[in-house]
Protein backbone atom coordinates (compact mmCIF):
# COMPACT_ATOMS: atom_id res chain seq x y z
CA UNK A 1 0.00 0.00 0.00
CA UNK A 2 2.84 2.34 0.93
CA UNK A 3 4.22 1.61 -2.42
CA UNK A 4 1.34 2.24 -4.30
CA UNK A 5 0.73 5.75 -2.23
CA UNK A 6 4.83 6.96 -3.14
CA UNK A 7 3.42 5.84 -6.63
CA UNK A 8 0.55 8.14 -6.90
CA UNK A 9 2.11 11.08 -5.03
CA UNK A 10 5.56 10.58 -7.34
CA UNK A 11 3.09 10.73 -10.60
CA UNK A 12 1.20 13.58 -9.37
CA UNK A 13 4.50 15.12 -8.85
CA UNK A 14 5.67 14.42 -12.36
CA UNK A 15 2.31 16.52 -13.44
CA UNK A 16 2.43 19.03 -11.48
CA UNK A 17 5.91 19.78 -12.48
CA UNK A 18 4.96 19.75 -16.66
CA UNK A 19 5.16 23.38 -18.21
CA UNK A 20 1.84 23.61 -19.22
CA UNK A 21 -0.42 22.04 -15.87
CA UNK A 22 -1.20 24.94 -14.41
CA UNK A 23 -2.62 27.04 -17.55
CA UNK A 24 -4.65 24.15 -18.81
CA UNK A 25 -5.73 24.17 -15.14
CA UNK A 26 -7.00 27.78 -15.04
CA UNK A 27 -9.04 27.52 -18.79
CA UNK A 28 -10.64 24.80 -17.10
CA UNK A 29 -11.63 26.61 -13.85
CA UNK A 30 -12.39 29.79 -15.97
CA UNK A 31 -14.99 27.61 -18.06
CA UNK A 32 -16.78 26.25 -15.27
CA UNK A 33 -16.66 29.25 -13.38
CA UNK A 34 -18.36 30.87 -16.73
CA UNK A 35 -21.12 27.68 -17.45
CA UNK A 36 -22.06 28.28 -13.65
CA UNK A 37 -22.70 31.82 -14.53
CA UNK A 38 -24.87 31.53 -17.43
CA UNK A 39 -26.85 28.68 -16.40
CA UNK A 40 -28.00 31.10 -13.29
CA UNK A 41 -28.79 33.87 -15.57
CA UNK A 42 -31.07 31.79 -17.57
CA UNK A 43 -32.98 29.45 -14.55
CA UNK A 44 -35.92 32.51 -14.38
CA UNK A 45 -36.68 32.21 -18.12
CA UNK A 46 -36.19 27.93 -18.06
CA UNK A 47 -38.56 28.63 -14.59
CA UNK A 48 -41.34 31.14 -15.87
CA UNK A 49 -41.86 30.87 -20.09
CA UNK A 50 -42.81 33.71 -21.56
CA UNK A 51 -47.05 33.21 -22.08
CA UNK A 52 -47.29 36.56 -23.96
CA UNK A 53 -47.92 35.18 -27.58
CA UNK A 54 -48.47 39.09 -29.10
CA UNK A 55 -44.92 39.50 -28.17
CA UNK A 56 -42.90 39.42 -31.56
CA UNK A 57 -38.79 39.22 -31.38
CA UNK A 58 -38.84 40.30 -34.70
CA UNK A 59 -40.47 43.70 -33.91
CA UNK A 60 -38.34 43.81 -30.57
CA UNK A 61 -35.52 43.68 -33.00
CA UNK A 62 -36.88 46.77 -35.58
CA UNK A 63 -37.95 48.88 -32.80
CA UNK A 64 -41.03 50.21 -31.48
CA UNK A 65 -42.10 51.49 -34.53
CA UNK A 66 -39.49 50.91 -37.20
CA UNK A 67 -42.07 52.07 -40.02
CA UNK A 68 -43.28 55.13 -38.21
CA UNK A 69 -46.77 54.34 -39.17
CA UNK A 70 -48.77 56.49 -36.59
CA UNK A 71 -45.46 59.78 -37.33
CA UNK A 72 -46.84 62.73 -38.69
CA UNK A 73 -44.32 62.74 -42.08
CA UNK A 74 -42.56 65.90 -44.10
CA UNK A 75 -44.86 67.68 -46.15
CA UNK A 76 -44.31 67.18 -49.25
CA UNK A 77 -43.15 70.18 -51.45
CA UNK A 78 -44.97 70.72 -54.62
CA UNK A 79 -42.18 71.25 -57.70
CA UNK A 80 -41.63 74.84 -59.06
CA UNK A 81 -43.29 75.36 -62.44
CA UNK A 82 -42.03 77.56 -65.47
CA UNK A 83 -44.00 80.02 -66.71
CA UNK A 84 -45.75 78.99 -70.16
CA UNK A 85 -48.05 81.25 -72.78
CA UNK A 86 -51.95 80.62 -71.98
CA UNK A 87 -52.25 78.50 -74.76
CA UNK A 88 -52.30 75.15 -75.78
CA UNK A 89 -49.84 74.77 -78.70
CA UNK A 90 -47.48 78.04 -79.54
CA UNK A 91 -47.00 76.76 -83.05
CA UNK A 92 -50.54 78.30 -83.79
CA UNK A 93 -50.49 81.78 -82.16
CA UNK A 94 -48.39 85.31 -82.41
CA UNK A 95 -47.92 87.81 -80.08
CA UNK A 96 -49.73 91.23 -81.41
CA UNK A 97 -48.82 93.52 -78.81
CA UNK A 98 -45.54 93.27 -76.55
CA UNK A 99 -45.27 94.23 -72.70
CA UNK A 100 -44.33 98.36 -72.66
CA UNK A 101 -40.60 98.22 -71.65
CA UNK A 102 -38.89 101.74 -71.43
CA UNK A 103 -35.88 100.42 -71.61
CA UNK A 104 -36.17 99.03 -75.46
CA UNK A 105 -35.85 101.54 -78.66
CA UNK A 106 -38.83 102.97 -79.87
CA UNK A 107 -40.19 100.90 -82.63
CA UNK A 108 -40.23 98.21 -80.11
CA UNK A 109 -42.19 100.61 -77.55
CA UNK A 110 -44.78 101.22 -80.62
CA UNK A 111 -45.72 97.83 -81.07
CA UNK A 112 -46.47 97.61 -77.33
CA UNK A 113 -48.88 100.79 -77.39
CA UNK A 114 -53.04 100.19 -77.64
CA UNK A 115 -54.82 102.71 -79.84
CA UNK A 116 -58.22 103.39 -78.23
CA UNK A 117 -60.63 106.18 -78.36
CA UNK A 118 -58.33 108.86 -79.65
CA UNK A 119 -55.56 107.99 -77.18
CA UNK A 120 -52.08 105.60 -76.69
CA UNK A 121 -51.91 103.46 -73.64
CA UNK A 122 -48.95 101.48 -72.62
CA UNK A 123 -49.11 98.02 -72.32
CA UNK A 124 -49.31 95.82 -69.62
CA UNK A 125 -49.25 92.64 -71.37
CA UNK A 126 -49.29 90.94 -74.04
CA UNK A 127 -51.64 90.31 -76.38
CA UNK A 128 -51.66 86.66 -78.75
CA UNK A 129 -54.23 85.92 -81.65
CA UNK A 130 -54.51 82.80 -83.88
CA UNK A 131 -53.18 81.97 -87.09
CA UNK A 132 -55.47 80.07 -87.75
CA UNK A 133 -59.50 79.84 -88.30
CA UNK A 134 -59.95 77.39 -85.45
CA UNK A 135 -61.31 78.66 -82.00
CA UNK A 136 -58.79 79.68 -79.38
CA UNK A 137 -58.64 77.78 -76.30
CA UNK A 138 -57.35 80.04 -73.10
CA UNK A 139 -55.64 77.52 -70.64
CA UNK A 140 -53.64 78.21 -67.34
CA UNK A 141 -50.03 79.48 -67.16
CA UNK A 142 -49.32 78.45 -63.95
CA UNK A 143 -51.13 75.97 -61.77
CA UNK A 144 -53.34 78.21 -58.76
CA UNK A 145 -56.77 79.65 -57.69
CA UNK A 146 -59.42 81.19 -59.26
CA UNK A 147 -59.65 84.99 -57.30
CA UNK A 148 -61.83 87.03 -60.08
CA UNK A 149 -64.04 86.26 -62.99
CA UNK A 150 -66.26 88.88 -64.74
CA UNK A 151 -66.99 90.95 -67.43
CA UNK A 152 -66.05 94.27 -67.55
CA UNK A 153 -67.70 96.76 -70.45
CA UNK A 154 -64.19 97.79 -71.81
CA UNK A 155 -62.17 94.38 -71.64
CA UNK A 156 -64.61 91.58 -72.03
CA UNK A 157 -64.48 88.94 -69.97
CA UNK A 158 -61.71 88.68 -67.40
CA UNK A 159 -60.45 86.23 -65.29
CA UNK A 160 -57.81 86.28 -62.62
CA UNK A 161 -55.66 83.54 -61.01
CA UNK A 162 -53.15 83.32 -57.92
CA UNK A 163 -50.29 81.43 -57.76
CA UNK A 164 -47.55 80.66 -55.04
CA UNK A 165 -44.67 82.94 -54.70
CA UNK A 166 -46.78 86.31 -54.83
CA UNK A 167 -47.58 85.54 -58.38
CA UNK A 168 -50.88 86.64 -60.35
CA UNK A 169 -51.84 86.01 -64.13
CA UNK A 170 -54.57 88.13 -65.87
CA UNK A 171 -56.39 87.05 -69.19
CA UNK A 172 -59.17 89.14 -70.62
CA UNK A 173 -60.66 89.54 -73.67
CA UNK A 174 -62.32 85.87 -73.18
CA UNK A 175 -65.48 84.33 -74.26
CA UNK A 176 -66.83 80.93 -73.03
CA UNK A 177 -65.27 81.37 -69.35
CA UNK A 178 -65.40 77.79 -67.83
CA UNK A 179 -64.13 78.37 -64.43
CA UNK A 180 -65.78 80.15 -60.97
CA UNK A 181 -64.14 81.82 -58.06
CA UNK A 182 -62.46 79.84 -55.82
CA UNK A 183 -61.81 77.10 -58.29
CA UNK A 184 -58.55 75.09 -58.06
CA UNK A 185 -56.93 75.26 -61.53
CA UNK A 186 -53.71 72.75 -62.98
CA UNK A 187 -51.14 74.65 -65.16
CA UNK A 188 -52.71 73.91 -68.50
CA UNK A 189 -56.23 73.26 -67.68
CA UNK A 190 -58.57 75.55 -70.15
CA UNK A 191 -60.48 78.61 -69.00
CA UNK A 192 -62.26 79.81 -71.94
CA UNK A 193 -61.86 80.99 -75.46
CA UNK A 194 -60.15 83.66 -76.95
CA UNK A 195 -62.69 86.78 -77.94
CA UNK A 196 -62.96 90.72 -78.40
CA UNK A 197 -62.96 93.73 -75.97
CA UNK A 198 -64.06 96.84 -76.78
CA UNK A 199 -60.13 98.23 -75.66
CA UNK A 200 -58.57 96.03 -78.04
CA UNK A 201 -61.32 95.78 -81.04
CA UNK A 202 -58.02 96.48 -83.26
CA UNK A 203 -56.80 93.11 -82.63
CA UNK A 204 -60.02 91.37 -83.20
CA UNK A 205 -60.89 87.87 -81.58
CA UNK A 206 -57.45 87.63 -78.99
CA UNK A 207 -56.11 87.14 -75.19
CA UNK A 208 -54.73 90.02 -73.57
CA UNK A 209 -52.13 88.05 -70.86
CA UNK A 210 -50.56 89.67 -68.00
CA UNK A 211 -48.16 88.18 -65.47
CA UNK A 212 -48.11 90.12 -62.34
CA UNK A 213 -45.51 89.92 -58.99
CA UNK A 214 -46.83 91.32 -56.21
CA UNK A 215 -49.22 93.59 -58.18
CA UNK A 216 -46.76 94.81 -60.62
CA UNK A 217 -47.60 93.90 -63.87
CA UNK A 218 -43.89 92.15 -65.72
CA UNK A 219 -42.87 91.18 -68.69
CA UNK A 220 -44.36 87.48 -69.60
CA UNK A 221 -41.93 87.05 -72.65
CA UNK A 222 -39.48 87.77 -70.36
CA UNK A 223 -39.87 84.87 -67.84
CA UNK A 224 -41.21 82.01 -70.48
CA UNK A 225 -40.25 78.80 -69.38
CA UNK A 226 -38.44 80.33 -66.38
CA UNK A 227 -39.02 79.02 -63.21
CA UNK A 228 -41.69 80.63 -61.39
CA UNK A 229 -39.14 81.80 -58.24
CA UNK A 230 -37.33 83.97 -60.69
CA UNK A 231 -40.37 86.32 -61.41
CA UNK A 232 -38.12 90.03 -59.87
CA UNK A 233 -39.45 93.28 -60.72
CA UNK A 234 -37.28 95.88 -62.50
CA UNK A 235 -37.02 99.39 -62.48
CA UNK A 236 -38.43 99.63 -66.02
CA UNK A 237 -41.36 97.70 -65.20
CA UNK A 238 -42.44 99.36 -62.50
CA UNK A 239 -45.30 101.39 -64.48
CA UNK A 240 -48.30 100.23 -63.31
CA UNK A 241 -49.20 102.81 -60.82
CA UNK A 242 -48.99 105.15 -63.90
CA UNK A 243 -50.99 103.83 -66.00
CA UNK A 244 -54.83 105.65 -66.97
CA UNK A 245 -57.91 104.43 -65.53
CA UNK A 246 -60.11 103.46 -68.78
CA UNK A 247 -63.24 103.87 -67.26
CA UNK A 248 -62.33 107.25 -65.92
CA UNK A 249 -61.05 108.38 -69.60
CA UNK A 250 -64.57 107.15 -70.81
CA UNK A 251 -66.45 108.97 -68.04
CA UNK A 252 -64.73 112.47 -68.67
CA UNK A 253 -64.83 111.91 -72.66
CA UNK A 254 -69.02 111.77 -71.97
CA UNK A 255 -68.42 114.65 -69.83
CA UNK A 256 -66.96 116.74 -72.99
CA UNK A 257 -69.36 115.70 -75.32
CA UNK A 258 -72.51 116.53 -73.13
CA UNK A 259 -70.64 119.93 -72.64
CA UNK A 260 -70.41 120.26 -76.32
CA UNK A 261 -73.81 119.42 -76.83
CA UNK A 262 -74.88 121.82 -74.19
CA UNK A 263 -72.99 124.25 -75.69
CA UNK A 264 -74.33 123.80 -79.36
CA UNK A 265 -78.15 123.55 -77.56
CA UNK A 266 -77.38 127.38 -75.31
CA UNK A 267 -75.98 129.05 -79.34
CA UNK A 268 -78.72 127.20 -81.17
CA UNK A 269 -81.56 128.99 -78.50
Amino acid sequence: MKEEKRGLSYHWKRIIKKKGFFPALYLVVAALLLTGVLWYQNMDRISEPDLNHDHNLQDELRGENPYQLDEASDPVTNPVENVSLPVLSESEIQIVTKFYDHEVEEEDQEQALVFYNNKYYQSQGIDITATTSDPLPVVAALSGEVVEVKEDPLLGFVVQIEHDHDVTTYYSSLTDVEVEIGDKVAQGDVLAHAGTSLFGQDKGTHIHFELRKDGQAVNPETFLEQPVTDIVISNAEDVTEDQPDLEQDEQEDEAEEEDLESGRTTTHS
